[in-house]
């Protein structure tokens, strides 16, 4: 899986966590409601839960790549 990550450019990354990452940005990014729902246990309908997956993928990709660039780095 780290080969297909570094590969992946670190701007298209950064982009796709500033676009679908946060968006919609007014009144609070999207995935900062999703994350408030889920720690005050009320994240039920599954609808919450696919906006959390969507709008949470950017950055689980960011945390991906950035795991297998320190981990290469590590002996």
């Amino acid at each position: 899986m780290c080969p297909a990550l570094s590969n992946l450019p670190w701007m298209l990354v950064a982009v796709l966590c500033a676009t679908l990452g946060l968006a919609p940005f007014h009144p609070e990014p999207h995935i900062w409601e999703k994350l408030k729902l889920l720690a005050a246990g009320d994240l039920v309908r599954p609808i919450d839960w696919l906006d959390l997956g969507l709008h949470g993928l950017p950055w689980a990709l960011a945390l991906a790549k950035l795991a297998c660039m320190i981990s290469r780095k590590t002996p």
